[in-house]
């Protein structure tokens, strides 16, 4: 039983520890009455019961955004812990590449900055945001780019698959920050392996004969217009301003969505294979 007026306070657990080691029965009925229920004194002062857990209630969590830092291990660790930019978590490169939890994931980090997806803004109130350390563009014409390594990879998988599972977040809202920011962001770039992390149940995809089908009426049909990929691109997540007049808007729109789902090529123009999966990837619930 527990004894009238003994109450759960930090500190408190290893006098409940003595009492184990010494009265086995009393000690074992006092760590289990401590593990169930009962008042608790935090260091503010104030008594708190957390006996009863509502129903009512969910992550706050929708979204996963992935970067990369453009700096190298140390660099990138300094700029996120000491600067006002963060993210929840930073993976390190290397043979034996680190991840870092630098944010709690029920706080809030700064690594979206204006943002949208799906119509929702201020991302960073509602996503986890992680960095990877990689170069980004190795040139100034964005032509040459550093390779994510496997190990990195496979590190990122594994979070990627236990966030997305505790959070409950769906697949089209695991996202690079130049889906959400195109107009300004291009990281993860093209080299990120959006495919493959799609092959372990990670993230959204297209469905390649679909698309082949797709291919084959456009051919036939001619490629849509400008509108078309503008409405296609906002049904799936996009923000993308209506209007021949914003040709250059849509441009970036449409190369960063290149970059994530046909990397070999991600000038921004509009072809038939663009048309083709954006069509295929509009139709998926």
């Amino acid at each position: 039983m527990l004894y009238p007026g003994v109450r759960c306070r930090k500190g408190a657990i290893h006098l409940w520890r003595v009492l184990f080691m010494a009265l086995p029965v009393a000690g074992c009925a006092l760590l289990a009455a401590c593990s169930r229920s009962g008042p608790e004194i935090n260091d503010a002062g104030y008594e708190v019961n957390t006996a009863y857990v509502a129903t009512g209630q969910d992550s706050r969590v929708r979204f996963i955004v992935l970067h990369y830092t453009s700096e190298n291990n140390e660099d990138s660790l300094r700029i996120l812990t000491k600067n006002r930019v963060s993210s929840h978590y930073l993976l390190t490169d290397g043979q034996e590449p680190v991840l870092y939890r630098l944010v709690d994931e029920n706080r809030r980090a700064w690594h979206a900055g204006s943002s949208q997806w799906y119509g929702y803004k201020n991302l960073n109130a509602m996503s986890v945001g992680i960095e990877i350390v990689n170069k980004g563009p190795l040139n100034p014409e964005k032509t040459l780019w550093e390779s994510y390594s496997s190990r990195q990879i496979d590190i990122l998988a594994a979070l990627l698959k236990d966030l997305a599972q505790r959070h409950r977040i769906h697949p089209r809202n695991i996202v690079g920050h130049s889906d959400i920011a195109p107009q300004r962001k291009i990281d993860p770039g093209p080299l990120f392996p959006w495919e493959a992390l799609a092959r372990q149940g990670i993230g959204r995809w297209y469905n390649k004969n679909r698309v082949r089908q797709h291919e084959a009426m456009f051919r036939s049909t001619g490629l849509p217009d400008i509108f078309w990929f503008q409405e296609k691109l906002r049904h799936i997540g996009y923000e993308v301003a209506f209007g021949a007049n914003n040709e250059e808007q849509t441009r970036k729109v449409l190369q960063a969505f290149q970059m994530h789902y046909r990397p070999q090529r991600y000038d921004g123009e509009p072809d038939i294979q663009t048309a083709a999966i954006l069509m295929d990837l509009a139709g998926q619930p």
